[in-house]
């Protein structure tokens, strides 16, 4: 088995490593709070650990998974497979938005639940084309459930809240900071079964997800386009690690586990 060194993080940070006063409070003044009225999150919130939302766990899956997980959402725990987390950049172009929206419709399609994180751009097509194509769709947060960030995300967040599943690990009133982001970003990895990179630069916070999913042994899809794109080098660094490119989303069915529970199949057998 290869080893994965991961890449350093970027970020707006000082010279202990922390990150600058000024960036967290960026990130705090960009979230808002959940509208109190008819807040389904109010009425509950599931505390769960990550072996109760997704069956046993693997030595190297304990290992970095979140000792708690807060969820709100009538999907049924444990989670329903296969999921497929859709992921890229929040200032992504019209070709990637396009791209992002394709994928999520085919899988939708194929009854894979679609997880991404919220975010704009990549994130918020991912979610909003899995609900227009009838499908389920799971959004991973970098905040607090009673929290929003970006705050024009406020009425998708509820909505999935009310009809699908929203994952926190960080519990009400825990404070918003940049790196909330990047440890939402190793969670997702871990409650998905595969990751698809649509679109991202040299210092997108999906290629931490991107490391993690290679970390864990999970399928790591890069879109054709950016794998093509010789400004960008780190495509090329995933799949030495073993990532794949993808060029056509059926292609990523063929790596997902059934969508049957266990006790189903020894059932069948």
């Amino acid at each position: 088995m290869k080893r994965v060194v991961i890449p350093a993080r970027h970020g707006s940070r000082n010279q202990a490593g922390m990150f600058s006063k000024k960036a967290i409070d960026l990130w705090s003044e960009g979230t808002v709070n959940m509208p109190h009225k008819r807040n389904p999150m109010e009425a509950q919130i599931r505390t769960l650990t990550p072996s109760e939302l997704l069956g046993p766990l693997n030595d190297v899956e304990r290992k970095y998974a979140p000792s708690k997980l807060f969820s709100a959402g009538p999907m049924e725990i444990p989670l329903p497979r296969p999921r497929v987390s859709i992921i890229g950049s929040r200032k992504v172009s019209a070709k990637g938005l396009s791209t992002a929206a394709h994928i999520a419709s085919v899988l939708s399609k194929k009854e894979v639940v679609v997880v991404s994180g919220l975010a704009e751009g990549i994130d918020t097509t991912a979610h909003e084309t899995a609900m227009r194509e009838n499908g389920r769709t799971i959004a991973v947060l970098g905040t607090p459930l009673n929290r929003v960030y970006p705050q024009k995300n406020s009425q998708l967040q509820q909505e999935i809240m009310t009809n699908h599943l929203v994952i926190s690990q960080f519990p009400v009133g825990y404070p918003i900071q940049p790196k909330n982001f990047v440890m939402r970003n190793r969670t997702m990895a871990l409650i998905s079964n595969a990751s698809i990179i649509v679109e991202a630069g040299e210092t997108s916070g999906s290629l931490h997800q991107g490391w993690e999913a290679l970390r864990l042994g999970r399928p790591l899809f890069i879109w054709k386009s950016i794998v093509a794109d010789s400004s960008l080098s780190w495509p090329k660094k995933m799949l030495r690690f073993g990532a794949l490119v993808l060029t056509d989303p059926k292609h990523v069915l063929e790596v997902l586990p059934s969508s049957k529970g266990i006790s189903q199949i020894v059932m069948q057998i």
